[in-house]
């Protein structure tokens, strides 16, 4: 633990994607740490289905008192 506390930046940094670093604490796992990933998130496209589907008046309306109760873990 003392060893990646003092070198914790040199080892993210010699990190490869898909690699994962695993940090004990007197020989025993106790957290890991991985790399992310640097591909750019692609943008989600608004329309795409457009005209495919017709979302029903009825999806607005409140939901049944026991399904809200079920939501609320009574």
């Amino acid at each position: 633990m003392h060893d990646a506390k003092t070198n914790l930046s040199r080892y993210v940094a010699e990190l490869k994607p898909g690699e994962t670093l695993v940090l004990c604490n007197r020989n025993q796992p106790v957290a890991e740490l991985r790399s992310l990933s640097t591909e750019p998130k692609r943008k989600a496209r608004i329309g795409v289905f457009k005209g495919q589907f017709t979302i029903p008046d009825s999806f607005f309306d409140p939901l049944p008192d026991d399904i809200l109760r079920a939501f609320n873990g009574e």
